[in-house]
């Protein structure tokens, strides 16, 4: 896979931490529709990718810790199966407003990757039957394509079932 430099003011702390990283990536902008129902729904369909290969970054807190989820679109966050998954009891979806602040990006842009401040992530299991999935570039209108082996290893995340 080749990388993408970052032309037409496509930078975002989620490439600028691909790029220090030295991983290959590709970066894939589409025209972001306001009124889609689903980010993720709306990206798979833009760049013809099956939803089982793009992925949604959700911030949940678990027992009080602000945890990232990384879930296929096609499906939805089990918030049991995160919180056994980090060790913990309780999960519920965070406030939004906490989420935008502790990630540095807005909501439908969240990207797992340059968080202002990094929180535990785990990525569903099922990334991994991949050679590449999307996750948020940090835009809406922005997905990066990456191997699921160097998403985990940049986020250091763990990997467990957590989509259902």
């Amino acid at each position: 896979m080749a990388k993408k430099s970052r032309k037409g003011g496509q930078g975002t702390p989620a490439t600028v931490a691909l790029e220090a990283a030295a991983v290959p990536f590709t970066v894939h902008a589409y025209d972001h529709d306001p009124a889609a129902a689903s980010y993720g729904g709306e990206a798979a369909e833009a760049l013809g990718v099956t939803p089982e290969r793009v992925f949604k970054t959700l911030v949940a807190d678990v027992d009080g810790t602000l945890t990232v989820g990384v879930v296929p679109v096609a499906g939805q966050l089990d918030l049991k199966a995160l919180a056994a998954a980090v060790g913990g009891k309780r999960a519920a979806m965070a406030d939004p407003a906490a989420a935008e602040r502790s990630s540095g990006y807005v909501r439908g842009g969240i990207s797992p990757l340059g968080q202002r401040r990094p929180l535990r992530t785990v990525v569903d299991a099922s990334a991994l039957g991949h050679p590449t999935v999307y996750v948020s570039a940090g835009r809406r209108g922005l997905e990066v394509e990456l191997a699921p082996t160097d998403l985990v290893a940049l986020t250091r995340a763990h990997t467990a079932a957590i989509a259902r």
